[in-house]
């Protein structure tokens, strides 16, 4: 399947919160027409209503080339069954959905069906987000162009078996709370040191903006950045023999009770 046959046959989404109009507006700046696109929303934004020409809540059409699933995890169990007229055929079920199973989808829609399980962050509502991909067999031919669509808001990877997507949800899943929290953690040091809340929040979101931001585009490693910022018996050195001391461990136990929680909510 490619872009051609998505814009032939069209393009679901079913359910269009935060994340589905984030991807959306990416489609809609890029190579889709509100015209090739339906949403299946019970409670519209003002943006999706003001879309000229935008299917919203209408009939589906008969075989659409895809249908990305966007609803919360809760609402799963009521929203896949009025899609089972679309299984076990060409429609391809692309699932943002967190914690939901590829097996899940087979249950309710059928075992022909093809679909791709993905896992995208919310810094994908800035266009900055990662996504992980995995296929069962018949989605597989289609990877290609769901990651074409998911790079409207940030990077994507495949993954090698969907028992990854447990270590993924851990590391960059829940990851942004994790930073956001760090962030928060920064400001309130900075604010013990003196410094107005104001100033020590600006610092603090500066800073690790602009450390992730070069982390992303240097050629070098994080190893090799931190030395490069670390003078010998330094201020920073200093700093990090503190950190260097606990957060390795912490960071590793926090992303192993997050995935273990993900396996949680499966079984």
């Amino acid at each position: 399947m490619n872009l051609d046959d998505l814009k032939k046959r069209g393009l679901v989404l079913l359910g269009c919160g935060k994340m589905g109009s984030a991807m959306l507006e990416g489609w809609l700046a890029g190579s889709l027409s509100p015209s090739d696109v339906w949403v299946i929303d019970p409670k519209p934004s003002d943006w999706l209503q003001s879309l000229d020409g935008l299917h919203l809540n209408e009939d589906l059409p008969e075989a659409p080339a895809m249908v990305l699933v966007a609803v919360k995890p809760q609402m799963m169990g009521d929203a896949l069954p009025q899609m089972r007229a679309l299984g076990d055929g060409e429609t391809v079920f692309l699932s943002v959905a967190a914690g939901t199973p590829i097996s899940a989808f087979e249950d309710a829609l059928g075992a022909a069906t093809p679909v791709i399980r993905a896992m995208p962050n919310t810094p994908a509502a800035v266009g900055r987000g990662i996504t992980a991909l995995v296929a069962n067999e018949r989605g597989e031919p289609s990877l290609a162009l769901a990651e074409d669509l998911l790079q409207a808001v940030g990077q994507t990877v495949r993954l090698d078996s969907e028992d990854q997507m447990d270590a993924v949800t851990g590391v960059s899943g829940s990851g942004p709370a994790y930073v956001f929290h760090m962030i928060e953690s920064l400001a309130k040091a900075g604010e013990a040191q003196g410094l107005s809340p104001d100033l020590a929040m600006a610092l603090a979101k500066a800073t690790v903006g602009g450390a992730g931001h070069l982390a992303e585009n240097s050629p070098k490693d994080p190893g090799q950045l931190r030395v490069d910022v670390t003078s010998p018996n330094g201020t920073t050195q200093a700093g990090l023999d503190v950190l260097m001391g606990e957060l390795p461990d912490l960071m590793e136990r926090t992303v192993k009770a997050a995935a273990d929680r993900s396996r949680e909510l499966k079984g």
